[in-house]
């Protein structure tokens, strides 16, 4: 067993807490293997009652999954050791998803992609002053996947499309106010609140919901009209043009954030963030999570290896020099037919399957 993630009972409850403090508790493939067999023998253990899902030391709860070695695969070996991870890791986002017995994850840190992916699908997300919540794919060149489709798209107001395409970060307060979060605590009383979950399981949603303090204002929702307008269509040509409209007439007194928004978007890679809206669009009409998943393996299996990762890796993380160069270098030039062949079903043998 990997001691990348320490795996536990405490009486009547499972803890699974990952630690690789240095990395941010980025996930390996190992770290994912671990954590499913935890949950398949505790899931038809009738001594455990709930799951709680943490951090060891260090100021990220999750901060994804391990980027290099996905860009490794992409350069070396065609994509296989990538597209194997992705296979694997969404299976355990999706055992969370369907899990039968409460899971409570406490999101207290940095919580980006993976990190997302084994926290939203909880029953109950703890967020606290700690907490950075963000999709960044768009950055690298990847897309907002384990799950982001549904999340995202699942959030009303357009928010979800707005935090797939910037990467914005959220803090505990704005996780709350979007329900990305279920409950906000500080962190200084996670330790009582573990020990009294650890002691009474069956109580867990009237411990995480007594008097805690009012949270912070979220900050976000003094854009929300903002976010609701601008980023209100599916075709990212439209959002950037209703983002240079209001920088040119300024009529909501909202230039100032348009031009910040649409610098942000500048940087972006122009292919994830047509895939992203294409994702968050079909996500929606979706009933399964399951369908949801095998959807955004599709994806995965082929943006891993399209210019864009390597190359959005290689700027944001391997050489910090942030000046990717975009293949397609705008959205323009991002077609349909891209896109499209992006979407487009594996064959039978390839396709993904829950656990």
């Amino acid at each position: 067993m990997t001691q990348d993630v320490n795996i536990h009972t405490h009486g009547r409850v499972g803890h699974i807490s990952l630690n690789r403090p240095k990395a941010l508790h980025a996930l390996t493939l190992d770290m994912c293997h671990a954590m499913s067999a935890a949950l398949t023998k505790w899931e038809h253990d009738d001594a455990v009652e709930a799951v709680i899902i943490d951090h060891a030391e260090g100021r990220g709860f999750c901060a994804g999954g391990d980027i290099l070695m996905l860009r490794d695969s992409a350069l070396n070996d065609g994509g296989v050791s990538g597209r194997k991870f992705f296979h694997d890791e969404y299976q355990l986002n999706h055992q969370i998803f369907t899990y039968p017995k409460p899971v409570v994850a406490f999101m207290d840190g940095i919580t980006m992609g993976g990190g997302v992916g084994i926290s939203q699908p909880a029953k109950f997300r703890v967020a606290t002053e700690n907490t950075r919540f963000a999709m960044p794919e768009t950055g690298i060149g990847l897309f907002p996947d384990v799950g982001g489709g549904w999340y995202l798209s699942r959030l009303g107001g357009r928010l979800g499309q707005f935090l797939a395409l910037t990467g914005a970060r959220l803090d505990g307060a704005e996780c709350l106010w979007t329900g990305l979060a279920t409950h906000y605590v500080p962190s200084a009383m996670i330790a009582d609140l573990k020990a009294r979950i650890i002691e009474r399981p069956n109580r867990i949603a009237g411990i995480l919901s007594e008097p805690v303090g009012t949270p912070p204002d979220a900050r976000i929702e003094n854009n929300a009209l903002r976010i609701a307008k601008h980023f209100a269509s599916d075709r990212y040509e439209n959002i950037l043009a209703s983002l240079e409209n209001e920088i040119e007439t300024n009529e909501n007194g909202g230039a100032d954030w348009a031009a910040k928004e649409r610098d942000t978007l500048g940087t972006k890679s122009p292919q994830t963030c047509k895939v992203a809206l294409r994702q968050l669009a079909e996500s929606a009409k979706l009933t399964d999570f399951a369908d949801n998943m095998r959807m955004e393996y599709r994806i995965a299996s082929r943006v891993l290896t399209r210019p864009d990762f390597a190359e959005g890796v290689r700027a944001v993380i391997v050489d910090k020099t942030g000046d990717p160069k975009w293949n397609p270098p705008t959205p323009e030039l991002v077609s349909e037919d891209l896109i499209d062949s992006i979407f487009a079903p594996l064959p039978e043998n390839e396709e993904w399957k829950p656990l």
